[in-house]
């Protein structure tokens, strides 16, 4: 028996304001719905945050009510939960998903923890913060006995573990049940499969780069999702790799050989069917910030869909240093820390360290998300 597992669509996302990138992550989902059906497997896994935001726009959830009606028309059911950019912050709201019950999604949801497909058991739970993670754990032990009369086991998670995400987790390893044959997470955005109790732990992750800190992983591993066969003792699993409508360039140029690199960057783009995204480090020497995004920006804003710049000018000797010697560098997440202990709340302080990470990579609903948690489990007390 062969699945497919995907996650991390995030249909709507408009990537630095552009409608272009908007686009480009419709396409990717009717690329993967289309490499599905091809693929023709049992039924679809998928592992939340199928839309970035828990209200999506209009043409998301048209794209996805095509793509899951192209995949009714093949007889290919799907299985799905809730991610954090799904779930909608009010008690007992339904995430968007909900719409697609007519159509052949099957939600898995606290109503609905769990589907069966002959000996085969498919359940799980919509995304939970780190401040229900205890809530959480319960639900996935009794998940996990409803399990054990079956052949072949699923769990469907969108969390993030400490294992692999050591300061942002939601969930510890030792919280996930092991006797399930594969683990389907959604969440963190890079591929990942491990070996795990009885079977695998897999994350495929995201189908385009919502950030950009994920270009070298797309390098390594692709973008895409995975075929999963769960005939044999082990999972087989299989990438499935997708083509992404852009290429996203990362360069590192020395100022001092400004010119000669924006002509060699500008030759290449123009090359390239479609407008990349540019991110780019100038470093070394003493110059002008705004000058050099000037520069940038007249050079490059005709074969660049959008240039994202980074400036390392020459660094200051230690004997210029205007801190004094020996003491650490500025480290604002350890300040954080430092005033909120004094309100002797491990929670206040993961508040305002979360806010600083989310607000500076400019995540503004992840922010939203962490503000709203902290408030509404602090009226639940």
């Amino acid at each position: 028996m062969q699945f497919a597992h995907l996650a991390d669509t995030h249909m709507g996302y408009r990537q630095y304001g552009l409608t272009e990138r908007e686009n480009d992550f419709f396409e990717v989902f009717d690329q993967a719905i289309e490499e599905i059906i091809r693929e023709r497997p049992d039924f679809v896994i998928h592992s939340g945050d199928l839309f970035e935001y828990s209200r999506p726009p209009t043409r998301a959830l048209l794209t996805a009510q095509k793509g899951i009606l192209k995949l009714k028309e093949a007889n290919i059911p799907i299985y799905a939960i809730a991610g954090n950019h799904d779930v909608v912050m009010r008690k007992n709201a339904l995430p968007p998903q909900i719409l697609y019950k007519d159509f052949g999604l099957k939600l898995i949801s606290p109503n609905q923890p769990f589907y069966t497909v002959g000996d085969v058991f498919i359940g799980g739970a919509p995304y939970a913060s780190k401040y229900h993670a205890k809530q959480l754990v319960e639900r996935l032990q009794t998940i996990e006995k409803s399990s054990l009369d079956y052949g072949k086991r699923i769990l469907v998670l969108h969390q993030g573990i400490d294992r692999y995400i050591p300061y942002e987790y939601e969930i510890k390893i030792g919280d996930v049940p092991q006797n399930f044959n594969y683990c389907a997470f959604g969440h963190i955005h890079e591929r990942v499969v491990d070996d795990f109790g009885e079977g695998k732990l897999a994350y495929p992750g995201s189908t385009e780069i919502w950030r950009s800190n994920e270009v070298e992983g797309y390098r390594k591993n692709g973008k895409g999702f995975y075929l999963v066969d769960i005939s044999g003792d082990m999972p087989e699993i299989e990438n499935i790799d997708l083509k992404l409508p852009r290429e996203f360039i990362k360069e590192t140029i020395r100022y001092s050989e400004l010119q000669d690199e924006l002509n060699r960057i500008k030759e290449y783009t123009n090359s390239l069917q479609r407008k990349p995204i540019l991110m780019v480090t100038v470093e070394g020497g003493n110059f002008n910030r705004s000058e050099v995004y000037e520069t940038l920006n007249q050079s490059l804003s005709e074969t660049c869909l959008a240039v994202r710049s980074n400036y390392r000018p020459t660094a200051i000797k230690e004997d210029e240093n205007p801190f004094e010697k020996g003491k650490e560098a500025l480290d604002i997440k350890k300040m954080i820390e430092h005033n909120l202990k004094d309100f002797n709340s491990e929670k206040v302080t993961e508040l305002g360290t979360g806010l600083l990470k989310e607000l500076s990579d400019g995540d503004f609903k992840a922010a939203e998300t962490i503000a709203h948690n902290f408030y509404e489990d602090l009226y639940d007390h």
